[in-house]
């Protein structure tokens, strides 16, 4: 990665505002899935080891840009405190002297800030909002991936006020998703899944334009399927999307690689009779709900010759356990490779880990969006505005 990391700061005695993603599921006041906090412990342990004074702040949930009770940071806290052995003290705001004073008052431990999205003017990058956030520190560190595809007042107008650089989690998932994009040891096999060809139409070009093999499962697989003259029953299909789908199969040749049988079902529900049929023998009135088990040798085979691999979005519904083999299979697939593998984020990582195969992949990313839209090629704003190694 080009850009400064924080191993690239004079830390000690200064007072440190990081950007962390702690955006977790919380159920009865109990956080249900630790992943994100664990993946900035690294960064925080770092911090704390050199002597500076630490403040951390993220988005939970989705507030309307004011308090609201139930995406309070307080059971994030808890967590945190549990996870990382040192005292937490939690604040009920993010700006304002409250901060100064916990921040001139702290001894051991870390400060946890309120939600920034309790504050309107997070989103919108607020000018005002960002010179109070950060008005008490000396500098600021980026350990969010999962949110540096968003132009906030806690991912760019901080950076922008503050020396800045980036921590290691965000390091961490710059440097995987840059060497499946600008040197991948070969064969590359990208998987993608998921509903829409519209939602991955530029990820689509980019891999195309790297990998050697691009296998498509997914809901989005129909809306090719269609555009190949096949009958697809009542499967999603995206029509205004047809062209384009006729135009990258074109393209790619024999690269793109598509189902060759599909589980279907007359509904999405949980019980219902489901049959596995080719892909040309979709019948009228079922829908493909997951690709079929000569699919999953199919595409088994190209994982299994794989050196490196990116795999995002799953195979078929796979909440649903009747369509949950071809992700499965998948899954599977990429853990025995031993190649390069990186999933990028959202449900594929979801079903990586109700198989329990989280150890067996080398990168898993914490920012679905944000790894999608690095992968499409473009620019990351809070990524973008941390200054380059080198640089003041």
């Amino acid at each position: 990665m080009d850009k400064r990391s924080v191993r690239d700061l004079e830390l000690h005695g200064k007072k440190v505002l990081v950007r962390v993603d702690f955006n977790v599921p919380v159920k009865d006041g109990e956080v249900t899935d630790d992943t994100r906090i664990r993946r900035a412990l690294p960064t925080i342990r770092y911090l704390l080891e050199q002597g500076a004074k630490v403040a951390l702040i993220s988005h939970l949930g989705r507030p309307k840009g004011e308090p609201d009770p139930r995406y309070r940071m307080d059971p994030v806290a808890r967590r945190l405190e549990e996870l990382l052995g040192e005292p937490v003290k939690k604040l009920d705001v993010a700006v304002g002297p409250e901060v100064e004073r916990a921040l001139a008052e702290l001894e051991r431990g870390v400060i946890l800030l309120e939600n920034s999205r309790f504050y309107p003017g997070e989103t919108r990058n607020d000018p005002a909002f960002a010179d109070a956030l950060a008005a008490p520190f000396d500098l600021y560190v980026n350990d969010a991936f999962g949110a540096a595809h968003r132009a906030h007042a806690t991912t760019v107008g901080v950076a922008e006020r503050l020396p800045a650089a980036a921590g290691f989690l965000l390091e961490e998932e710059l440097d995987y998703l840059d060497g499946v994009l600008r040197n991948p040891e070969r064969p590359f096999v990208a998987i993608l899944g998921g509903a829409k060809v519209s939602d991955k139409l530029g990820v689509i070009e980019s891999l195309l334009g790297v990998a050697d093999r691009l296998l498509v499962g997914g809901a989005m697989c129909f809306t090719f399927l269609k555009a190949k003259g096949y009958g697809v029953g009542t499967s999603l299909v995206e029509d205004d999307y047809l062209g384009e789908a006729r135009r990258l199969m074109e393209e790619a040749g024999d690269r793109l690689v598509l189902p060759v049988d599909v589980v279907v079902a007359e509904r999405m529900e949980e019980g219902v009779e489901t049959k596995v049929v080719p892909v040309e023998e979709i019948p009228e009135g079922w829908m493909g709900l997951d690709i079929g088990p000569r699919t999953v040798e199919l595409f088994r085979s190209h994982i299994l010759e794989a050196r490196t691999i990116f795999w995002n979005g799953p195979m078929g519904v796979f909440e649903i356990d009747a369509f949950a083999r071809g992700t499965e299979g998948v899954a599977r697939a990429v853990a025995e490779s031993g190649a390069t593998s990186v999933v990028g984020g959202g449900d594929s990582v979801a079903a990586v880990r109700k198989l329990g195969l989280e150890d067996r992949m080398s990168h898993i990313s914490t920012g679905g969006g944000a790894s999608l839209e690095y992968v499409e090629g473009r620019e990351l704003p809070g990524v973008a505005v941390l200054p380059g190694k080198g640089e003041g």
